[in-house]
């Protein structure tokens, strides 16, 4: 697509836009009396303007019913998560019976892991990329060390050349078969927080399959902002928190995928908590777990309401606007930040050119006064995210930010450096 850079053209492509409408349904943060351009949906999301509504319903219900709106609620809470599910698996391409919404990001990992990393004999390796969110390493560090083993010799960090960024596609393929008879397991976030690359997922989960390995994703930077096929690339397991992309609050409720052909597996390995027993017979309070079929059965504790209610305020929005429709923004939103950025020789976008691989974040690094600048866009309005040591990520998020926010973020970067 060709670009043009004046302001004109980017308040057209937003009068073109077809989900410019959503930005209305989010609150936008003020500054000096005016939207501010927030760039950080990567982090945290914006607040959808139904959030406080459904929150609300919840605890009128609970005020009203008590006990009793486990089944009298508007929403009955004994069965919450059924009315995420199919809007969810929707977001990550996957089946109903697949996915479910339950606990936080790094509690799910640990729990996924319970039943996914099974190391035995030579196969008991981790392979994962070295500059993954810490929270993936201390997770993978301490798994390790649950079963006895040491993580400096069973974690394979997967690192980009010298002097670049991006890890190809290839050298990871070409990773996994030189560890094949070792590895056990393939862990990566689907899309790297730092770089903002989007990993070739299906490639690399046919590839783990392919010398015996299982392939998990931390999608936490993904799901919401790529288009994705879980079932389909017969990903293993993965999971993904919904307070970045997928605008549910802070600390906000966590989606879980298994795939289909674990639906019916009670013998595999898991920690087990009564609201992953089968529904039918979870009030008689049998002392026999028997799971769910599916994700659902990797419930422990019960639903965690008002963050449910919060996210699906939001899920709504996505089911309306569509996850194809919003990823085809997002690769225009991005081309056009990344095209107005190609002059300014101060700024270095170290998140890969392609759009197949990457989402909404460009990750810049500013090789003159980083720090200077970064409080500079946050005194003009902007909403950013600092990473150490130089880098600012930006994430227009295509259900609130619009052209316009992208073509005044690249004025003011001018307007620092031509100081």
């Amino acid at each position: 697509m060709t670009f043009q850079n004046t302001l004109a053209y980017a308040q057209s492509l937003d009068a073109q836009d077809s989900l410019a409408s959503f930005r209305s349904e989010f609150h936008i943060p003020q500054h000096n009396g005016s939207d501010c351009i927030y760039f950080t949906g990567n982090s945290l999301g914006l607040q959808p303007k139904k959030t406080k509504e459904y929150i609300l319903e919840e605890l009128e219900d609970w005020a009203k019913y008590g006990v009793e709106g486990h089944f009298e609620a508007k929403r009955n809470w004994f069965g919450y998560h059924h009315f995420l599910t199919e809007k969810m698996a929707t977001i990550v391409g996957a089946k109903p019976i697949e996915v479910v919404a339950m606990n936080t990001l790094s509690v799910n990992l640990n729990l996924l892991m319970v039943s996914f990393y099974r190391p035995q004999g030579k196969r008991t390796k981790i392979m994962m990329e070295a500059a993954a969110f810490p929270s993936d390493h201390y997770a993978m560090q301490q798994q390790i060390r649950f079963h006895g083993l040491n993580p400096n010799d069973e974690i394979i960090l997967l690192e980009p050349k010298s002097g670049e960024y991006k890890i190809e596609t290839d050298a990871i393929l070409a990773e996994i078969e030189k560890h094949k008879d070792s590895l056990a397991l393939v862990m990566l976030g689907g899309v790297n927080y730092y770089t903002g690359q989007f990993f070739d997922l299906k490639k690399i989960t046919q590839k783990a399959h392919e010398v015996g390995a299982l392939a998990g994703y931390d999608l936490a930077h993904a799901a919401g902002n790529i288009v994705l096929k879980l079932h389909e690339w017969e990903v293993d397991f993965a999971c993904w928190c919904s307070y970045k992309y997928l605008n549910s609050g802070p600390g906000g409720v966590s989606g879980v995928f298994v795939h289909e052909k674990y639906a019916n597996s009670p013998e595999l390995p898991r920690f087990a908590g009564w609201w992953g027993n089968d529904e039918k017979t979870r009030f008689l309070m049998l002392r026999e777990f028997v799971p769910q079929e599916g994700a659902a059965g990797w419930q422990m504790s019960n639903a965690q309401i008002l963050p449910m209610a919060a996210h699906l305020a939001s899920i709504e929005l996505f089911d309306k606007a569509g996850i194809q429709n919003l990823r085809a923004k997002s690769e225009k939103l991005t081309g056009f930040l990344e095209f107005l950025l190609q002059d300014i020789t101060e700024i270095q976008i170290i998140t890969p050119s392609n759009p197949l691989d990457r989402g909404c974040q460009l990750s810049l690094i500013a090789k003159k006064e980083a720090k200077p600048l970064f409080k500079f866009l946050k005194e003009k309005g902007i909403v950013a995210d600092w990473r150490e040591p130089d880098v600012i990520r930006v994430a227009p998020v295509p259900l609130y930010n619009t052209f316009e926010d992208v073509y005044r973020f690249v004025a003011i970067v001018k307007e620092f450096y031509s100081k």
